[in-house]
Parts: structure tokens; sequence; C-alpha cells
């Protein structure tokens, strides 16, 4: 009899690709927009987060099967909750995205660690689990770059034949969420592009797979 999973069309590298080109799309709008205000990081961020939300929700329905569904849903609310906290324009301000970036890298960075090394207790994936733990250690460097990264902080400085410009911390702040976009992004295409080595299948009890 063939079960659920042999025809499942999708699985953890696609959610991994998936994710990867959300990431590029984010990274790409940061590098190449001339502001790097709140407003502009709060709208790329909004985007980035509930693409990914969705993407967590479909895997969560077509990927995971059942008992392996907790992470991706957990996931797909915080960082939705997330987006959608962004994408409100009045919302957009420097200490707002400073206090929602953060809470959501903490939070989320927490969950895809202890989700993945609990799969990997459970016997699963090494290496689905190795690229959990990766990237939600590089969800919490998030964290630490913009922990280290003064609202408040503005230094003016003069280029020659260019003029005088000012660096904030919004600036550096929403800079450093495109570079961890990036990151994620080369991450999790290399994972998804790489290749696996297949699952072990089970055994089927004789009474049941005579049935």
């Amino acid at each position: 009899m063939t079960t659920p999973a042999s025809v499942r069309s999708l699985d953890v590298r696609h959610v991994q690709l998936a994710r990867a080109l959300f990431a590029a799309l984010a990274a790409v709008m940061v590098t190449f927009s001339p502001d790097h205000s709140a407003a502009v990081g709060g709208s790329v961020f909004s985007g980035f987060a509930l693409s990914t939300a969705l993407v967590f929700v479909v895997a969560a329905w077509l990927v995971f099967p059942r008992g392996q569904r907790v992470t991706p849903v957990l996931l797909a609310v915080v960082t939705g909750v997330a987006g959608l906290a962004a994408s409100v324009g009045a919302w957009r301000t420097t200490t707002f995205f400073f206090v929602l970036v953060i809470v959501w890298a903490a939070v989320s960075g927490v969950i895809e660690i202890v989700g993945a090394v609990r799969d990997r207790r459970a016997g699963r994936s090494a290496s689905v689990a190795r690229d959990g733990v990766t990237v939600g250690i590089l969800t919490l460097a998030l964290v630490i770059g913009l922990l280290a990264t003064s609202p408040a902080f503005s230094y003016d400085y003069t280029i020659e034949g260019a003029g005088t410009f000012t660096l904030t911390g919004i600036t550096i702040a929403v800079g450093i969420f495109g570079g961890y976009a990036a990151i994620i992004a080369v991450y999790l295409a290399i994972a998804g592009f790489s290749p696996r080595r297949p699952e072990p299948v089970p055994a089927v009890p004789a009474e049941e797979a005579a049935s």
C-alpha cells in the first residue's frame, strides 16, 4: 500500500529553497535601496516575514508529517505576527524596528534550534537538524548585532566631491538585517541544492503490510 509520505511531492529541500528565495529578495532590496530608514526597513522586513510565514504554513501542511509540525507551525505564527506588525505604516519607527526584529529573531532563533535538536533526538535527518541549528544560531547572531547598535546613534561624515552625510543607528540596523538575509539565503540555497543520503524507512509490521 502507498503511504502519504511516499507520494509527498515536496520535501525539506523545497522549504529551504523557498526560504532562500525570499531571504535573497530581502537582501537585494536592502542592498540596492539608497534609503535605509525605518519605513523602508520595516517594509522589507514585513514582506520577508509574511512570505516566509507562508512557506512555513505550506510546509506544515504538505511537507512535514504528523509529529513534526510543531516547529513549522510555531515559526509560521511568530514570523507571520511579526510581518503583520511591520506592515502597519504608522508603527514603522526606529524604536519599533529595533524591538520588533530583535524579539522576532530571538524567539524564532530559539524555536529553530530547539526544534532541530528535538528532531535529531527523535532519530530524524541529521543534516536537516544541523541546518536548523545553524539557521537558529545565525538568527540569534542578528539579535546580537542589533543589540550592539544604538537606535540613537548618529555620525556626520563628509566625502569630498559628494557632500556631507549622516550615518544613523537605523541605517546600520537595516544594513545588518540585509546582511543577515543574504547569509541565510546563501546558506539555505546551498543546503537545498546539496545531495542528501536517503533517510531510512521504518519497517512495516507484517500484519499491517498484509492489511
